[in-house]
């Protein structure tokens, strides 16, 4: 019977080793069995362009080549953090890059999947940056800047991110209730699963009377990883440590 693996935000960069070999270890010892692995965003802390080569991205990049050459099959959603990925990074992978929202059957329904970010609409200053950083135009003009350049600026804004969210209400930066039944309903869903938020929990509620669940992954850190395994009508969650 087919596995389907999810996780999410794990935000890897050069200064966070741990989490990167975690994953490594999870990609050989736990992916590997499984039939299929969901990553839905935020791998990676800030993805500059494909042409960004500094450790540890080859090492990750080769580890999830082996992973599809062996038979698993590799998804991937953007996050706010890494949706500059591109073609170069799904030749390296193996993987295969879906839209901001992707329906799938999964435990016997219907199931969307999605990075979380489109799900915090209360937070309209979040909303309206990330039309402009998605538009054709800005993304054109980013990458065409030198890759020191880039770096740079992917720096300044995580830190300015950072300081914005510190200073915003719980409940403006979590998923907005009305946003995810509109969802649900315009995929004709009733099992949405995400991330972003880095508050894993799962929330079961009515939808147009039926019984629907919002399934939040967790963010990984260097000494533990959750993951969310799927199989037949089964739905468990899991650490890797």
């Amino acid at each position: 019977m087919p596995e389907y693996l999810f996780i999410s935000d794990l935000h890897l960069s050069p200064e966070r080793p741990g989490t990167t070999s975690l994953l490594l270890r999870f990609l050989r010892e736990r992916a590997v069995h499984g039939s299929s692995l969901f990553i839905l965003g935020d791998l990676f802390d800030a993805w500059v362009g494909d042409d960004d080569r500094r450790p540890p991205i080859p090492e990750i990049l080769a580890a999830m080549k082996q992973l599809t050459d062996v038979g698993t099959r590799l998804f991937f959603i953007a996050g706010n953090r890494d949706f500059l990925v591109g073609d170069a990074f799904v030749k390296a992978t193996g993987c295969h890059l879906l839209p901001d929202t992707h329906l799938i059957e999964l435990a016997g329904t219907q199931a969307l999947l999605m990075h979380g970010d489109l799900l915090c609409s209360d937070d309209r200053d979040y909303q309206q940056l990330r039309s402009q950083l998605r538009s054709p135009a800005f993304i054109g003009e980013f990458l065409s800047k030198p890759l020191e350049q880039r770096i740079a600026l992917a720096t300044e804004y995580r830190k300015r991110s950072g300081e914005a969210v510190s200073l915003k209400a719980a409940d403006i930066v979590d998923a907005n209730q009305s946003t995810v039944e509109n969802y649900l309903r315009d995929a004709q869903a009733l099992l949405l699963i995400h991330g972003h938020t880095h508050r894993p929990a799962n929330h079961r509620f009515r939808l147009d009377g039926a019984d629907a669940v919002r399934v939040v992954l967790p963010e990984w850190q260097a000494y533990c990883g959750g993951y969310l395994s799927v199989c037949g009508n089964s739905i468990s969650r899991h650490v890797f440590v």
